[in-house]
């Protein structure tokens, strides 16, 4: 397993009239947070690209549990649980930080595509050696 925190303060400009965060934010926190996953582990996406990779999202999903509000410090856990083939999932936990009260939580689905024809392709060796490097190190620490 690979897990990752990330953390983010709401903006007002995330709030919605009710003044809870807007349900579509979290959309965006989760690439956030998968973003900054990739960066910490050294393959920042950026790289991906240069290497002639997309990573598209194919599913995405999110449960809310309680609302979050403008100035929340939010913490955003982010776990890969299984090895990927052509597919992988990342899941999302969104804790409020001060209270450790769960938020919302989710998932996203991803597929590698060649940049070039926008065909799905396995993923690349530089990213199945950090995610194989990663389950074995948290397995010899019973992650």
């Amino acid at each position: 397993m690979i897990k990752h925190i990330y953390k983010i303060r709401v903006r007002y400009s995330d709030t919605d009239q009710m003044r809870f965060v807007y349900h579509a934010k979290f959309f965006e926190y989760f690439e956030w947070a998968r973003t900054e996953l990739l960066r910490d582990y050294g393959l920042p996406y950026s790289e991906i690209e240069r290497m002639g990779y997309l990573i598209p999202v194919l599913e995405a999903f999110a449960r809310f549990k309680k609302p979050a509000y403008y100035d929340d410090l939010l913490r955003i856990e982010t776990f890969m649980k299984e090895i990927p083939n052509l597919k992988f999932r990342l899941e999302y936990e969104v804790y409020r930080d001060v209270d450790d009260e769960l938020i919302a939580e989710g998932y996203t689905e991803h597929v590698f595509l060649d940049a070039k024809t926008y065909r799905p392709v396995k993923p690349p060796e530089v990213f199945m050696n950090f995610v194989l490097e990663n389950f074995k190190s948290c397995k010899n620490k019973n992650c």
